[in-house]
């Protein structure tokens, strides 16, 4: 691997494993240097016939996570990669992952594989519609579209029906290490918070009924890329946070 760009520091740091839901597992990394308190990067391994992989991790981060990978699975094994946009955190070690895993292939929906991933990918994705139901042997995951939310015209999510644990990518994202499950608590406060270090919510008009859909779903188990995981009113959160969002950008246009 070639090491270009001043990402953040990797030396001394760990990917520790935590199995969040039946056969769900995260895989995380704090990064002390990204934000105060630090900052998590959080991949999800599906265990299935077809393992499936939700996130790549940065290419610095490939090591580590190959190897948190091997303490569930055989790495090679891996069958699918998916992750909620293209962005290096989300995708960047996608092409190392392609050659670590000789059957694996990416699975997006059919306007990110458009607009970047039949181009940056090493071998061809699969795409898939809003709304694709895939049984990957014990895990059946259905893709849901979520162009701009958080932010990304190709944004997605995937929902594990079996466990009924959403991988929501970068909504929730908080500052700081914590626990890999928390229940119950607040999420909502520790994303504003977040929102205001970094900015990187896209607030439209469809934001809030975007995430309102999401909570139709009723999850049980919201699998944060940057945060832990939680266990318990998902819903409930998700309409929270769209009614936080609808209120910014109601502020916005009166304005």
């Amino acid at each position: 691997m070639s090491d270009r760009g001043a990402g953040p520091t990797l030396d001394a740091v760990n990917t520790s494993v935590h199995e969040i839901a039946d056969g769900v597992y995260r895989l995380s990394t704090c990064l002390p240097d990204v934000a105060t308190g630090g900052f998590t990067m959080n991949q999800y391994l599906i265990d299935a016939d077809e393992p499936l992989l939700f996130h790549t991790g940065l290419r610095g981060m490939f090591p580590l996570v190959s190897d948190a990978v091997g303490r569930v699975l055989d790495p090679a094994r891996l069958r699918w990669i998916s992750f909620g946009h293209v962005e290096a955190d989300e995708c960047g070690a996608m092409n190392e992952w392609l050659a670590a895993a000789p059957d694996a292939q990416v699975r997006f929906h059919r306007l990110g594989c458009m607009v970047s991933l039949e181009d940056m990918a090493d071998r061809p994705p699969e795409p898939v519609d809003d709304g694709d139901r895939h049984d990957l042997g014990g895990h059946v995951i259905r893709t849901v579209a979520t162009p701009h939310v958080p932010h990304g015209w190709e944004a997605q999510v995937l929902y594990d029906e079996t466990t009924r644990t959403l991988l929501c990518g970068d909504l929730f994202t908080q500052l700081g290490d914590g626990p890999a499950l928390v229940h119950d608590t607040d999420l909502v406060g520790p994303a504003l918070e977040a929102d205001g270090v970094f900015g990187a919510t896209a607030l439209t008009p469809s934001t809030a009924p975007t995430l309102r859909g999401l909570a139709d779903l009723e999850p049980r188990t919201l699998a944060l890329m940057h945060g832990p995981a939680f266990v318990g009113d998902s819903a409930g959160a998700l309409r929270e946070l769209a009614d936080a969002y609808e209120a910014r950008v109601t502020r916005a246009v009166a304005s």
